[in-house]
């Protein structure tokens, strides 16, 4: 008897993507005879959402600063779908034995590939710096965002999607946007307690100490600037990862390899994303971002999200490009400054730079702000010198997993000596990282009174000055 189940030849319904970091990143496409009610990876991919993070570069400013650092938002999204399915493939066993009534293992896998693609989808312009100088104005964030363009406009194609890279759902599986829009963030005050204990489980691989996301943005980021960092062994920390009855766990043999991607993380923090001048670039965006917004943008974005689609790095950079010409007043100013930063020509030099340390308080602990020490290092300048212009920048560094993740789910690790699991080996393994840490940087208009300042910054920190690094 033949069945009648559909025969397709060899790689239909399926389609790979070249990628200089994973090599190549599976996806799912239509059959060559497509069923009309289906979709695929491909059609979420090449939907209208997902295309605008082509033109959302990934480092915003540190781009001005390493040439080659032309990546975008799409392709980090394709790479943290891949690891996240390769998190997914791994873990499955481990999660069918400790929740049985979990769906299969192909859903699972469509679940975290597609809750990695869409978890960037609400970024706008800048990114990060974007959430902080614009969107908070409207009490959003991107994930915000991100869950109202996965629960209003890819809804019918995820609801849709009925298989993965490895094969078809069980029957009557179908994808949750709502559960998806959960995964990236849940929402404070909303009562998530029918949602399934596996739900809970796999959250960490989107938003935990090391995720889809952060393990393909260092390995990304790193390749594309050109940075020479330590070693993240990628297969070693999925491989060391496995469920058990408390949950999301690490393995004692992979907490190595774990300290070498914090530590790679970290290196990346301090020396790309805050880098001297890519934070005096920020100072000075900062500085105009707003005005900008309010003749670009002025609306919350909840209320024009078919504007907010097309709100892009492109089409602010083209829009900005062409204000010094304008005729309003307001527009030529802003446009002169963007003009500097356009041509890369950076207003702001550092002067003093130093590491804060928490000096083994408690985790958390609140430094005060750069107001304040901005305040404290104008009073100990010279009297000749009280009115200079600098600001002072303040960068976080945290390079130790918190023990429990934003959501309150502590990382377990497995000791294969006792067999017990527990958090007790991660204290321990935190011993071994750095506290948390302030890059306190002090930037003027030009060099001239650097001494002055180093001096002043000194004496507030009650520090000797560090001899000065040469500026780029």
């Amino acid at each position: 008897m033949v069945s009648s189940a559909r025969v397709t030849a060899p790689y239909d319904g399926s389609a790979l993507i070249a990628d200089p970091i994973h090599r190549y990143i599976s996806f799912t496409v239509p059959y060559a005879t497509p069923d009309p009610h289906e979709k695929t990876e491909k059609d979420l991919i090449d939907s209208p959402w997902i295309q605008r993070l082509r033109y959302i570069y990934q480092l915003q400013s540190a781009r001005w600063v390493y040439p080659s650092a032309e990546h975008t938002r799409f392709v980090h999204s394709l790479g943290t779908m891949h690891v996240a399915g390769r998190f997914a493939r791994h873990l499955y066993p481990f999660l069918k034995k400790s929740v049985p009534d979990v769906p299969s293992a192909n859903y699972i896998e469509a679940l975290l590939r597609i809750t990695a693609l869409v978890h960037d989808i609400g970024h706008g312009p800048f990114c990060h710096f974007f959430d902080e100088n614009y969107l908070h104005g409207f009490h959003l964030t991107h994930e915000k965002l991100g869950q109202i363009i996965i629960r209003e406009h890819l809804g019918p194609i995820i609801r849709n999607i009925r298989r993965s890279p490895s094969g078809s759902f069980a029957m009557g599986e179908e994808l949750d946007p709502n559960q998806i829009a959960h995964l990236i963030v849940k929402e404070k005050g909303k009562d998530n307690s029918r949602l399934p204990r596996w739900m809970n489980i796999l959250q960490p691989v989107i938003s935990g100490s090391y995720t889809g996301d952060n393990l393909d943005y260092v390995l990304r980021d790193s390749y594309m600037c050109g940075v020479a960092v330590g070693p993240v062994d990628l297969s070693r920390l999925i491989h060391y990862t496995i469920i058990t009855n408390n949950g999301f766990t690490i393995h004692k043999t992979g907490l190595p390899a774990l300290q070498m991607f914090l530590n790679t993380r970290m290196y990346l923090y301090s020396n790309v994303y805050f880098h001297r001048t890519t934070r005096a670039i920020d100072i000075h965006l900062r500085d105009i971002f707003g005005d900008t917004m309010k003749l670009l943008f002025p609306k919350d974005p909840r209320t024009c999200m078919d504007r907010y689609q097309t709100l892009t790095d492109w089409s602010l950079l083209e829009e900005v490009r062409g204000w010094p010409r304008a005729s309003q007043k307001a527009r030529r100013r802003l446009g002169h400054e963007w003009g500097r930063i356009l041509d890369r020509d950076v207003k702001w030099k550092m002067a003093y730079s130093t590491t804060l340390k928490e000096n083994g308080q408690e985790r958390g602990m609140a430094f005060p702000s750069h107001a304040l020490f901005a305040q404290q290092i104008a009073k100990e300048l010279p009297q000749g010198l009280r009115s200079l212009e600098f600001r002072v920048d303040m960068a976080p560094l945290d390079p130790r997993p918190d023990p429990k993740d934003q959501y309150g789910n502590p990382l377990y690790v497995y000791d294969p000596g006792t067999k017990q699991v527990s958090t007790e080996p991660l204290e321990e393994f935190l011993d071994l990282l750095p506290t948390r840490l302030i890059q306190f940087r002090v930037y003027s208009r030009d060099h001239t009174h650097d001494a002055a300042l180093s001096q002043a910054a000194a004496t507030v920190l009650n520090k000797t000055p560090a001899s000065l690094e040469s500026n780029y």
